[in-house]
């Protein structure tokens, strides 16, 4: 008959599952930051203003069901969205005024 493993262990397993799972995280707001300079080369070239209102609203509307659909506290989902919009924001601002690449 197997051993339950040790409760310190069990901990570090989990510890390491939530490790990869951050690091997956964070690999997807890199990569929207990545896709969101494509967005500002994209408005520069064509003229378009850097903020849009409109789809700031789509945004968080869809992480606001997305929370209520899986447990998630949409208040908490909101101030995340407003803190990762804000930095796209800052670095579309940057790419749209010529000052990063």
């Amino acid at each position: 008959m197997a051993q339950a493993p040790a409760p310190a262990a069990g901990i570090e397993e989990l510890r390491a599952r939530l490790d990869r799972v951050d690091e997956q995280f964070l690999d997807r707001l890199r990569e929207r930051i990545e896709i969101c300079v494509q967005i500002a080369h994209h408005k520069r070239e064509n003229d378009i203003p850097m903020m849009q209102p409109h789809r700031i609203g789509v945004v968080q509307e869809r992480a606001a069901i997305f929370g209520s659909e899986n447990g998630i506290d949409q208040k908490f989902l909101r101030e995340l969205y407003d803190l990762v919009i804000a930095e796209t924001c800052r670095v579309e601002n940057l790419v749209i005024g010529g000052s990063a690449a």
